[in-house]
């Protein structure tokens, strides 16, 4: 029987990520957040669009995540809605994953954030960049596809 803090529900998608990018390896981070954040990303007011992962003094860090403050927040908070935020991984990780970035054409960028047992996680991937002509054949596959699915509706009809 699962609880309610089981229960793994997403907060934001970075749907760019799977367009620019061919994915080699998924992660699963903790986030530090201060308390203004994590009620706006209760209230969906998150966007992941333009984020990536930088590696600084041996830490990593998601910039570019855009956490929009509600207009209720308290007035002895200042928020900053594009601050850098922490990601929490185990230092052997980020080794590893410093070696793989430092490789020609490796880039860590962050796909969704999510709640786990009661904690907001970021999901990164470690992802290498497309070629203009496989974001071509990206596109070609997607209205092949929808094609192929508005024959089937009208067949059915």
């Amino acid at each position: 029987m699962a609880t309610k803090t089981d229960v793994s529900t997403r907060i934001a998608d970075n749907k760019k990520a799977a367009f620019n990018y061919f994915f080699e390896e998924r992660l699963e981070a903790g986030m530090v957040l201060e308390g203004w954040e994590v009620k706006a990303a209760r209230e969906g007011k998150v966007q992941l669009t333009d984020g990536y992962v930088v590696i600084r003094n041996g830490e990593m860090y998601v910039i570019g995540c855009k956490i929009n403050p509600l207009k209720t927040a308290s007035t002895h908070v200042n928020p900053d809605a594009v601050r850098s935020r922490k990601l929490l991984l185990h230092k052997d990780e980020i080794r590893r994953l410093i070696g793989k970035v430092e490789q020609k054409g490796y880039t860590l960028v962050p796909l969704n954030l999510h709640w786990k047992n009661g904690r907001i996680k970021c999901e990164i991937a470690l992802a290498k960049g497309k070629a203009e002509h496989d974001k071509r054949d990206t596109i070609k596959d997607r209205e092949g596809k929808r094609e192929v699915e508005r024959a089937m509706k009208s067949r059915t009809r």
